[in-house]
């Protein structure tokens, strides 16, 4: 849920908030081998180690820090003390989880929500409440934006995802109801789909200065075309592709990582880093759905790493000697990114014709489980909140 996000670089928050990650369905298949490779080397100018450097130790996870922020995939902030949140990610699942704790500190923020006048008076049902939906998550994501150092990425209905300009709308009225509880657009990120019209939404908005975090990134293509559009965050699903790849075939983009002998989520991950840092765009990445230690030692470099608490935790756990010959180095930086070599048609100035073409179905498949999944979630949170409206108080 959090992330160290020090100005100016863009914030960027957890994945934990939406749904866990789900298997797509299809015939088994014997799972694909991919070499995992531990890369050593000397610790040099990596910054930011913990303490336990001046004793002469420091764990994994100081050494890790000092390529990439670990971003601590928590919910409601149920590991404060271990994994203080310095960011964090404002969407439906986290405004049902809220719903079901009726004791949080931040119930208080979606019962003043619905008790909104401006919600009350409007006469069409569907109206009122996406006007409560919109209240609920800026009340929501303001107290976060009070307890967080960092920034707040609040998501964007999922069932906009193919409409740029009902994309563009949501987030005006979502930076409006921001500014009105004083929250400056410098600390928050919208998170929208990557769908093609998602991106084009996120071109409109970061032109204007509205900082756009890019969610449900499974293939070159969309990560590419939301780098050529200006995207602040890209985020990208290691472990989800990887799983797909247990269980299907045919992706032209996965089967050539799977004859390379590589992981496809990893290979995605470089890939994209690579580009980004190759052709001067001002994008950063992020890792999400990271399985174990291994996936983080394999994408240290990569600006942000989403992982979970048990991760977290044995990377805490495991002390690095300083007589240690060798230890974790950094897998991708500018000077890999420069060496990285790209097809003619890797390179194209992304429309939505090319995008459509290269779009492989493992990223077909996992963008629209994700979107049914958000939407989901968002018609719960609708139907939640028309039992418990009008609050007690109104």
């Amino acid at each position: 849920m959090s992330v160290t996000l020090p100005s100016p670089l863009p914030s960027i928050l957890s994945s934990s908030y939406s749904v866990r990650d789900r298997k797509c369905f299809g015939p088994a298949k014997p799972s694909p081998v991919f070499k995992h490779q531990r890369f050593f080397s000397l610790i040099s100018a990596a910054t930011n180690f913990s303490s336990s450097l001046d004793t002469g130790f420091s764990t994994e996870l100081d050494v890790v820090t000092g390529y990439s922020e670990i971003v601590p995939d928590t919910v409601v902030f149920d590991d404060f003390e271990r994994f203080p949140p310095t960011a964090a990610t404002v969407s439906s699942s986290l405004l049902l989880g809220i719903c079901s704790l009726p004791d949080t500190k931040f119930r208080s923020a979606i019962d003043t929500a619905l008790a909104g006048s401006e919600c009350y008076n409007l006469e069409q049902s569907d109206d009122r409440m996406t006007c409560f939906f919109n209240k609920a998550l800026v009340n929501v994501g303001g107290d976060l934006a009070r307890l967080v150092p960092g920034r707040v990425s609040t998501e964007v209905d999922a069932r906009l995802a193919y409409d740029t300009q009902g994309i563009v709308r949501r987030v005006h009225e979502l930076l409006k109801l921001y500014h009105d509880i004083e929250v400056p657009r410098e600390r928050l990120l919208f998170k929208i789909p990557s769908t093609w019209q998602g991106i084009e939404a996120s071109r409109l908005l970061e032109s204007e200065g509205i900082q756009t975090h890019m969610t449900f990134v499974y293939s070159f293509c969309q990560a590419a075309a939301a780098a050529q559009a200006g995207a602040s965050v890209i985020q990208i699903f290691v472990g989800r592709l990887r799983d797909w790849a247990r269980n299907h075939s045919n992706d032209p983009e996965v089967e050539a990582a799977l004859k390379r002998g590589e992981d496809p989520g990893l290979t995605l991950v470089t890939k994209a880093y690579s580009y980004i840092h190759k052709y001067g765009h001002n994008s950063k990445l992020m890792a999400a759905a990271i399985r174990n230690k291994q996936d983080v030692f394999n994408l240290l470099g990569v600006d942000y790493i989403i992982s979970p608490l048990k991760i977290m935790q044995s990377l805490k756990e495991s002390v690095t000697p300083p007589d240690e010959k060798y230890s974790l180095m950094r897998r991708l930086s500018p000077q890999s990114a420069a060496s990285y070599n790209f097809s003619n048609e890797e390179l194209v100035k992304w429309d939505q014709y090319s995008f459509a073409s290269a779009m492989g179905p493992a990223a077909v498949e996992l963008l629209t489980a994700g979107l049914d999944s958000y939407a989901t979630q968002s018609k719960r949170v609708e139907e939640l909140f028309g039992k418990i409206w009008p609050p007690p108080n109104v």
